[in-house]
This record gives C-alpha cells, structure tokens and sequence, in this order.
C-alpha cells in the first residue's frame, strides 16, 4: 500500500496559513490518486513533540557506545522510568517515518529556519542509529519521498536579494539527505512574500506574492498526483523548478 505521512508545523492553526493551505492540497490530491487508508496526519503545533530531555540524551549515548542499535534493541538499554518515558515518546514517530512512502513536511520559515515544533520532531526521531541500517551503515530514509512545502512572509529564491538567508532548504537538505533520502526524492516548493498583503511597506509586491502562490499550488498538484518533477526545488516568484544538488 502506498503511505503518505503528512506533517504541519506552523503554529497559526487556521485556514489563513499559507503552508497548511499548501499541505492539504497535497493531502486532498494524494488521497484523490490513492485512496485514504495510507494517510497518517501529525500536527506538529497542536500536538508538540517534547523536546530532548537528559533522560534522551542518557540513553542516546548509550546506543552510541553499542554501535548501530536498531529500534527494536533499544527498549533493552533504558535504565530508569524516565528513560523508557523518553523512548516510549520516541519509538511511535520513528516508526510511523520509516513506514511512510512519502514525507509531506508543511515548513513555514521562521526567523529564515523552520519552526520550533518541526525542529523539536527532527531532533527526536534522529535518535541515534534508529535511521541507519546496522548492517550497511545507509540512511534507512533511502527510497522514501519528501516534499518540503515552505510558505515565506518575503523572497529567498535564487537571484533575490536574501537568497542566501534562506537557512532553511539547505539544513533540511542535508537532513533528510544524511538519513538516506536520495537528491530526486526530495522536492522543495516554496510560496514567497506571503506577508505582502498584510504588510503596507510590501503592497507594491500583492502580484509577485499571487504568481508565487498559484505556481506553488501547481507544483503541489503536479507532486501529489506524480505528475511533476521527483526532485527539486521552487524558485518561489518565478515558479521555475531547478534540479537539487547533491
């Protein structure tokens, strides 16, 4: 069966955020082509992931010390109450990761990062070896697809003035690329100057904000039905995709 895992981060729970309009048209589209009984939804603002306490990073460092420890090995190190407490928050995502075929991540930029709320889930399933194979040493997210959809208050695509303030697509890049998840698998689509209708001092940008927006439902579309490119990024006001690097 064909899996999707979708997560939204962003902490404006309402029809007004641009990312969790983006991530339930993928999910509407997605289900449209394959049918619900795949689709798992996590809301990562309304239900937070707590964050990393000692008790985590005590039985993180003891994995370490015995090497690759998959999952299933490492109910056995836990030593105290608060660290099987710790893993027993741990293990369900994990889990529910490695069993999606594809990863819809909803990513809001904020302070030109992600959200606190996504930050606090990638740092938790990266438990120690729970992402690599033991025997190979691979990324176990290799052959899984993730669809990074960002919505930006300005522009930080390729040829703006803050392209390279945009700390955000190269940090999931290398997150999910270091957890096995190949080049063309990985697909970026970004709606740019979300706050242009809010903010008087951006009014002068409403239509580059509009094409920004309808180009992103497109790709979102075009993703979610398998009709568009497997890996790539949005160039946000132009639209374009470009292929991602290594």
């Amino acid at each position: 069966m064909t899996s999707l895992l979708h997560l939204d981060s962003s902490a404006h729970r309402s029809e007004e955020s641009v990312s969790r309009q983006l991530t339930a048209l993928f999910a509407r589209t997605w289900r449209t082509a394959h049918g619900p009984a795949g689709y798992r939804y996590r809301d990562l603002a309304a239900d937070p992931v707590p964050p990393l306490d000692s008790a985590y990073c005590s039985l993180g460092r003891r994995a370490e010390r015995n090497g690759l420890v998959p999952p299933a090995g490492v109910d056995t190190l836990a030593e105290n109450a608060a660290e099987r407490r710790e893993w027993s928050l741990t293990r369900p995502l994990i889990t529910e990761l490695l069993a999606a075929d594809t990863v819809l991540v909803g990513a809001p930029m904020y302070n030109y990062a992600v959200s606190a709320s996504l930050k606090a889930w990638i740092d938790r399933v990266g438990f120690p070896g729970a992402l690599t194979d033991p025997d190979t040493g691979e990324g176990l997210l290799r052959g899984t697809k993730v669809v990074v959809v960002s919505a930006r208050g300005g522009a930080y695509g390729p040829g703006t003035p803050r392209e390279g303030w945009d700390f955000q697509t190269p940090y999931l890049r290398a997150y999910f690329g270091e957890k096995g998840v190949a080049p063309q698998d990985l697909c970026f689509i970004n709606a740019e100057m979300t706050m242009a209708e809010l903010v008087p001092g951006l009014a002068r940008f409403r239509s580059l904000a509009a094409s920004s927006l309808a180009a992103a439902r497109a790709e979102v579309i075009a993703a979610a039905s398998g009709a568009g490119p497997a890996g790539g990024r949005s160039a946000g006001l132009g639209g374009r995709i470009e292929a991602t690097a290594g």
